[in-house]
């Protein structure tokens, strides 16, 4: 083995001598994965800090972390990397039929199965019954015991282009041709050959844990648990999610833009204005719809406090200052309180798992205090409202008072709303829940999609580089914590929600293409927030770039860009 050429392996903190044109699957077998320190086979490695599958060849001295499917990065391989098998499944199982991974719900991904109707000149869906499930779950588990590669292929797009036409995968064809990218990734499995905005998994070896199960006239695609990647995920009841999506695959197809490609064409013949007035008076319905719900509740004797949840960067402060107005029109008055101010002194703030103040636990909140003074509100006292200074960590009191009189309706936003333990003492038909969101986005093609989370995360980059003076570098430093803040403090409450608000506009990538990317480059490769910000890249310029000024300034969408008649 030469000297002259080597890698510094992080998982080992050594230098590790490679022949050139190595792979890193090669080089993490000579390492040895006891060494590797890794609890599952690898998947996926950083090179450099940028995401790149185990067949990629090295050829120069290079930083490499090896990753598992533990890792959020080895995640997404491996769920890429299934998603994959089942087309591969159903190419086999069903091949006159078009699989279709609509949106991830009830921990898994939501799957339809569709075929061509000669009679309709259209497709039409096919029932999917136990006896299918189990013959694409056979297939699925057959490829993963032969264990065979992913091969990875870079090609003209031009070529891929007639391939994907010959396999009729027009979805992929649109985006291709709007793209305009001279050269495209693909993979092949067992001679199915498909694209993904991401890498791979080695082998099908790797890709051990998942299950198929029925749901709703589809079935769910379901990975490895996050919380525990030895065993399968678990559905769970997600009704109201499901509504709210399909209440957007509908909107989608009356508009005639489904994904990504059909966006970009939607740009390139001039239709933007027409689709931000739509996606714009489609909020502007369904809030009123929300604040005429209230309004009815509230003259039944109901719904004197309204609580709105959702987690970061889903647009509840515009939802709620726009629901404001909508409540005025049904001749009530809302009245605002901060939960900000019912923050414990800091001395008593818990901490999270690393030893920082949690702020985002429900126990940083005066709850007693709270409950007490809601209570007394709604009684037609007067109550002494606190204010809570963060710089000295402590709730003060500077003679703000607060009484509420007839028509009047309290109007509280925060990530606790959906929590009963938040308002333990309030009557349950006094409160009214709405959960916000950005419930969906656009796939990009048939067999890829953009996480929502990943559309929160691109808002809170630009509204943290644009108001708070912060760095991509700390914003994306914060995210993983943020989640965990989420996952642990309000998904599990979604379904308490009265109202569900899904926040997301079908062309807002488009518009903030051209501001993420900007404050994205700005990331440097030898930070470890370089690999999630060079991902966040690599699925914008899927985008044709879309002009913000078309977007009225009470758009949600302004919370986050700026220029909103709003204040925040």
């Amino acid at each position: 083995m030469s000297d002259c050429l080597k890698i510094f392996c992080e998982n080992t903190g050594e230098y590790v001598d490679i022949r050139g044109g190595e792979t890193l699957l090669e080089i993490a077998g000579r390492i040895g994965h006891d060494r590797l320190g890794l609890k599952y086979r690898e998947i996926c490695a950083l090179v450099n800090n940028k995401n790149e599958p185990l067949r990629y060849q090295v050829f120069a001295p290079k930083m490499v972390r090896f990753l598992d499917r533990g890792a959020a990065s080895g995640f997404r391989v491996y769920t890429r990397s299934l998603c994959m098998m089942l087309y591969c499944a159903v190419r086999e199982v069903v091949p006159e039929a078009r699989l279709r991974i609509v949106h991830s719900i009830s921990g898994g991904w939501y799957c339809r199965l569709f075929v061509p109707d000669t009679e309709q000149e259209k497709e039409v869906p096919l029932p999917v019954d136990a006896s299918l499930l189990d013959r694409l779950y056979g297939a699925m588990r057959d490829l993963r015991d032969r264990d065979l590669p992913f091969d990875r292929e870079e090609r003209l797009t031009g070529d891929i282009i007639g391939k994907f036409r010959e396999e009729a995968l027009f979805d992929k064809v649109t985006l291709l041709e709007t793209v305009h990218e001279l050269y495209t990734t693909v993979y092949r499995l067992n001679a199915t050959l498909d694209s993904y905005y991401g890498a791979l998994a080695p082998s099908t070896g790797v890709i051990d844990t998942f299950s198929l199960e029925p749901y709703k006239k589809g079935f769910l695609l379901l990975g490895v648990d996050r919380k525990n990647p030895d065993i399968p995920a678990q559905p769970v009841t997600q009704e109201k999610m499901y509504e709210a999506f399909n209440e957007n695959l509908r909107f989608n197809r009356i508009i005639g833009v489904s994904n990504v490609g059909e966006l970009n064409k939607a740009v390139l013949s001039n239709r933007t204005a027409q689709l931000i007035n739509v996606a714009e008076a489609l909020h502007d319905k369904k809030i009123a719809a929300i604040a005429d719900e209230i309004a009815r509740r509230y003259h039944e004797g109901g719904a004197r406090v309204i609580l709105v949840a959702g987690p970061s960067s889903s647009g509840k402060t515009t939802f709620t200052k726009r629901l404001a107005i909508y409540l005025l029109t049904n001749l009530l008055q809302p009245e605002m309180i901060s939960l900000d101010n019912y923050f414990v002194n800091r001395d008593k703030t818990p901490r999270d798992e690393t030893g920082d103040y949690d702020y985002e636990s429900l126990y940083a909140l005066d709850l007693p205090q709270f409950n007490a003074d809601l209570t007394a509100l709604l009684r037609g006292e007067t109550v002494d409202m606190p204010t809570y200074n963060f710089e000295l960590g402590q709730r003060q009191y500077k003679g703000d008072r607060l009484h509420i009189g007839p028509n009047t309706i309290l109007l509280l936003e925060g990530i606790h709303g959906l929590n009963p333990e938040l308002t333990a003492s309030i009557d349950e038909k006094m409160k009214y829940r709405v959960y916000v969101s950005a419930l969906t986005t656009l796939s990009i093609d048939d067999h890829n999609w953009i996480p929502t989370t990943d559309n929160r995360l691109l808002r809170r980059i630009i509204r943290d580089h644009k108001y708070r003076g912060a760095s991509a570098i700390e914003t994306l430093r914060r995210w993983p914590s943020v989640r965990r803040g989420e996952e642990r403090w309000i998904f599990p409450y979604q379904e308490n929600a009265d109202s569900t608000f899904n926040s997301s506009l079908i062309f807002e990538l488009g518009v903030m293409k051209d501001y993420g990317e900007a404050i994205l480059r700005d990331v440097p490769n030898d930070c470890p927030e370089y690999a999630e910000a060079y991902r966040l890249r690599r699925f914008l310029r899927y985008f044709q770039p879309i002009g913000e000024k078309s977007i009225p300034p009470t758009s949600l969408l302004r919370e986050f860009l700026g220029g909103s008649s709003f204040r925040y």
